[in-house]
This record gives structure tokens, sequence and C-alpha cells, in this order.
């Protein structure tokens, strides 16, 4: 099946695992690359229960604009993907660190993977 979009040579995905969405927590990670957040993902490996997750990005400390996925919790299912398409404050260089910052306010251990886009300069 071919891509709707082609997407450019110069787009590098970095990959993180959180152990518990339902957690107020932080999981760091170091950026390689010099260049700009275009959009990120996150799936998670079971339901949730009593509030929705709420999860945001931020690079060595401060908060990227439009970072922030919400995984609602009704109707959620193993293995559903959230993303969101950041707007401001999303340039990286090489050696900062991205924050993936999670509140906490749902039930039920859930382990979340994400994927962060980075189109390289």
């Amino acid at each position: 099946m071919a891509l709707p979009v082609n997407r450019p040579l110069t787009e590098v995905t970095l990959h993180a695992v959180m152990p518990d969405l339902s957690t107020s927590d932080t999981v760091y990670i170091p950026c390689p690359w010099r260049g700009r957040i275009t959009r990120w993902y996150s799936a998670i490996d079971n339901a949730i229960t009593t509030a929705d997750g709420s999860i945001s990005l931020t690079i060595n400390g401060t908060a990227v604009t439009g970072s922030t996925i919400t995984v609602t919790q009704s109707g959620c299912a193993v293995g559903d993907v959230d993303s969101a398409i950041p707007t401001a404050a999303n340039n990286v260089i090489e050696g900062d660190y991205i924050g993936i910052v999670t509140t906490g306010a749902c039930d039920t251990t859930c382990i979340t993977h994400f994927a962060i886009v980075i189109e390289r300069d």
C-alpha cells in the first residue's frame, strides 16, 4: 500500500517507553540531531480507567507548544494510537534532552510506547 504522503528523507524517529501512564512521571530521551519535532505518537498496551491520560513534551525542561496528547479513557483498548503536532518551541539541537511528561490522572498500570518524529536541519 502506498503512503498518502511522501515523507522527506530528513525525517528521523526517536522511540521511548514509559512503564506506567497512570503514574505522574517523566521519561527523558537525549536528542542526537539538530532539527524540529514535527509530530509524535503514543500507543498503549492496555485500556486505562477512571480518567483520560494526558502526555506532553518538553525540551530541556521547557514545554513544547501544542504537544499535548490525550489518551481517551472511554472506549480505549490495547494498541490505541494518539498523536499531536507541536506548533512552537519545538526546535532541538544535538545534546538536548526531550522529556515525555504524564500527569498520572488515569488508573490501571499501562505501558505506553512513543515515537517522536524530528525533521533534521
